[in-house]
């Protein structure tokens, strides 16, 4: 089963005594040679650690804002980087699928799990990338900007506002982290996954996330059946059975890769979920051995 988806003023003072300016005691009377020259303008880089009101993918120093963390607040800022080498000196912005690009992902990625303490993909989050706009790389401008948001749920992944730091969001007994879901479905196919709480009748929990292999997002789409291996054996492990021909007859997968975009910016990390369409589960399935998860 699958889910796609200052001005400077020289004053001359006259007074009643005087009646023009003279140099004053130790001046050479030269007004341009003492006087530092002003260093280049430096481009607009956005501030790191600190929160926003609103989300989008190209900042503009014209509209920049940001909000008290304390505050209701749609992301957070948690890390600002540089495109250097090749990136660095080319004319326009890197695209989707670029290298530069991707290592930017990466880096983001990096940095979200020191912030938070974990995988972010295991819970209600989402990370994204901020650019310069094309007029601010024209004029020197090579940071990206990593920033995460939280999310209503799984299968709606539009940020929500909230009030607080993420840091430390998946230490210990997170709230935010996926754990159990009662599938709806429309025919054979999924609608939406309705979290519950694992002592509750469900039929989905979730496992854990891998990290596909280098492909294009085309590839992804038709590789159906090794996500769905990539996923079981996930579920074998985290269920403690054997992941052989019986695994099949005891659960089922449902996974969620990536979104189209962040494919291209390098995310590869895919969600699985143990699926049971025969029974209803009343507790989690972690470490429950073939006892806990028969074959039926």
């Amino acid at each position: 089963m699958r889910r796609w988806l200052g001005v400077l003023a020289l004053v001359c003072v006259t007074t009643v005594l005087l009646t023009g300016c003279g140099p004053a005691r130790g001046a050479d009377g030269d007004l341009t040679d003492d006087w530092p020259g002003l260093g280049a303008p430096q481009p607009f880089t956005p501030a790191t650690d600190t929160c926003l009101p609103r989300i989008t993918s190209i900042v503009q120093a014209s509209t920049y804002e940001t909000v008290d963390c304390a505050r209701s607040h749609l992301a957070e800022a948690i890390h600002v980087g540089a495109f250097t080498g090749p990136a660095a000196s080319a004319r326009t912005r890197p695209g989707p699928g670029s290298p530069a690009l991707r290592a930017a992902r990466g880096e983001c990625d990096q940095r979200a799990r020191e912030v938070l303490g974990g995988d972010w993909h295991t819970a209600r989050l989402s990370l994204s990338l901020a650019l310069p706009s094309a007029p601010a790389w024209a004029g020197g401008a090579r940071w990206f900007r990593c920033d995460l948001s939280e999310t209503d749920s799984i299968d709606n992944t539009r940020p929500v506002n909230r009030s607080g730091s993420l840091r430390g969001a998946l230490i210990g007994d997170a709230p935010l982290t996926h754990r159990c879901f009662d599938p709806k479905l429309i025919g054979d196919n999924l609608n939406y996954m309705a979290p519950v709480l694992c002592t509750e009748p469900h039929r989905a929990e979730f496992v854990g996330v891998y990290t596909e292999r280098d492909m294009s997002w085309a590839e992804f789409t038709r590789s159906a059946e090794q996500a769905h291996r990539r996923c079981m054996a996930l579920i074998a492990a985290y269920a403690d059975v054997p992941n052989n021909a019986d695994l099949p007859y005891r659960a089922g997968s449902i996974y969620y890769p990536p979104s189209q975009r962040e494919w291209e910016e390098g995310d590869r990390g895919v969600r699985c979920f143990l699926w049971s369409d025969d029974r209803k589960l009343t507790r989690s399935m972690r470490g429950v051995g073939p006892e806990g998860l028969p074959a039926i």
